[in-house]
C-alpha cells in the first residue's frame, strides 16, 4: 500500500506540473478583450444577435437593453421566445415596440428530435442577415464596446468562430468556491488555448458569447448535427473545429457578466442536464471521472495529513501546485484568492452533481429541462459530434 501510494502521488504531481506549465505558459497567449480596441468605420460587416429565451422573465429586459445598446453602427437582435409561460413573451412584446434593432419570434410547438434551446438558435439562426451570428443567453449583461471589440479580433485574426467567457456573479460560499473550482477545471481539460491551433483536436464554445462566421455556421449545418446535445456551446465548438474552422478564446473580466445561481440547490439543478451529457450518457466514464478527480484533487489534501516521508512531501507540493493555479484562475473569475482553500470541498461538489446527473437521468429515463422531457434513448441516438 505505501509504495502504490506513493507512485499515486508522484503521479499526481506529475499531472499537475504538466497542468501548470500549459497553464502559464498560455496566459500570455489568449487575449483579453478589454486590450481590444472597438473597430470603427461607417462600413462594418453586420452582425446578428441570436437570443434563445424560455421563461426568463427575470433579467432579460437588463440584459437585452445592453445588447440593444451596443456601439456598433450595424446589428441585429433576434430573439426567440420558445414556448415561455410567464410574463417573458410580454416583456419582448413591449421592448419590439421601442428597439427597431429588436426582432422576436415566438414559438409554439418544439418539433421531435431537437432540444428546445438548440431549436429556438437554429430559428434565430435561420432569419439572421448578418455576415457574423453571435450566440448569446438570455441573462448576458454586455458593456456597449462588446460588439466592436470582438469584431475587430474576428477580422485582424480572420477567424470564423470566437468564443468568449462571461465574468460570473455570484454570492455565497459554496457558490464562489464552486466557480473557482470550475474556472481551473474548465481550464486544465479544456485547454482553450489550444483552441486556435489547428493541429490540436481541442476546441471551445461558450454559450453567453459564441461569434460565428454565418457562411461558416450554415455550411456545417448549424444546430441540426447537434440537435439533442443540452452541452451545444462546446459541441457547437468541436463541430466547427473538426470541420477546419479557426476559432479562438478570448479573456474577460467586467466587460461581459452574468448573475449566475442564487443557491447551491438551484446550480445543482441547472447543471443537472449537462454532466451526465458531458461523458456520452455512460455510467462507466462518469464513476470513471468520479474516481480520476477524488485521486487527483482531493487525496492529496488528505494524504499531506495521513501520509508520511516522500509520500507527505510530494503530495505536498502537489497542493502547493494546485493552490497557486487556483489563485491564478480565480482572479479572471472574479473569485477571492482565498477560496482555493476550498478546491477539495468544490470538488467533492462537483463529483456530487456528476453522481447526481447519472442517477436521475438513468432513473428518468432522460432528462428534463426547462419544462420538457427528453427521453434518454433518444439523446444517446445522435451519434457525438
Amino acid at each position: 500500500m505505501e509504495m502504490f501510494l506513493l507512485v499515486l502521488a508522484a503521479c499526481t504531481l506529475a499531472f499537475w506540473v504538466y497542468s501548470a506549465v500549459g497553464m502559464t505558459g498560455a496566459s500570455s497567449t489568449i487575449a483579453k478583450l478589454e486590450d481590444i480596441q472597438p473597430i470603427t468605420g461607417a462600413e462594418l460587416p453586420k452582425i446578428s444577435v441570436v437570443v434563445a429565451a424560455c421563461n426568463e422573465e427575470y433579467g432579460i429586459e437588463d440584459a437585452l437593453t445592453s445588447v440593444l445598446h451596443q456601439d456598433y453602427s450595424d446589428y441585429e437582435v433576434i430573439v426567440v421566445n420558445d414556448r415561455s409561460t410567464d410574463g417573458t413573451g410580454e416583456i419582448l412584446s413591449r421592448m419590439s415596440q421601442f428597439h427597431h434593432r429588436l426582432r422576436v419570434i415566438n414559438i409554439r410547438e418544439l418539433p421531435p428530435a431537437w432540444l428546445g434551446k438548440n431549436h429556438a438558435l437554429q430559428q434565430g439562426a435561420d432569419q439572421a442577415t448578418g455576415s457574423y451570428i453571435i450566440f448569446t443567453d438570455a441573462d448576458i449583461v454586455m458593456h456597449p464596446s462588446v460588439l466592436g471589440r470582438a469584431v475587430r479580433y474576428a477580422l485582424d485574426h480572420n477567424l470564423d468562430h470566437l468564443a468568449i467567457p462571461p465574468r460570473v456573479e455570484v454570492d455565497g460560499f459554496l457558490l464562489n468556491a464552486f466557480i473557482g473550482m470550475f474556472a481551473l477545471v474548465f481550464s486544465m481539460y479544456v485547454q482553450p488555448w489550444k483552441a486556435k491551433d489547428p493541429k490540436s483536436s481541442q476546441h471551445i464554445g461558450i454559450g453567453a458569447f459564441n461569434m460565428v462566421r454565418t457562411a461558416v455556421y450554415r455550411a456545417a449545418g448549424g444546430h441540426k448535427p447537434i440537435a439533442m446535445r443540452p452541452d451545444d456551446d462546446m459541441r457547437l465548438g468541436r463541430l466547427l473545429k473538426h470541420a477546419g474552422y479557426r476559432q479562438d478564446v478570448v479573456v474577460v473580466t467586467a466587460l461581459l457578466s452574468v448573475e449566475w445561481y442564487e443557491s447551491f440547490g438551484q446550480l445543482v439543478q441547472g447543471l443537472m442536464k449537462n454532466m451526465f451529457a458531458g461523458v456520452e450518457y455512460n455510467p462507466a466514464l462518469a464513476i470513471g471521472s468520479i474516481i480520476a478527480q477524488f485521486a487527483i484533487s482531493v487525496w492529496p489534501f488528505a494524504a499531506v495529513i495521513f501520509t508520511h516521508g516522500w509520500t507527505q512531501i510530494l503530495n505536498a507540493v502537489t497542493v502547493a501546485v494546485i493552490l497557486i493555479l487556483f489563485a491564478g484562475s480565480a482572479g479572471p473569475a472574479g473569485i477571492r484568492r482565498i477560496y482555493a482553500l476550498t478546491y477539495p470541498l468544490a470538488i467533492l461538489a462537483f463529483c456530487y452533481i456528476i453522481l447526481r446527473s447519472m442517477t436521475v437521468t438513468l432513473w428518468n429515463g432522460g432528462i428534463n429541462w426547462r419544462g420538457t422531457h427528453y427521453p434518454l434513448a433518444l439523446l444517446r441516438a445522435k451519434p457525438p459530434v
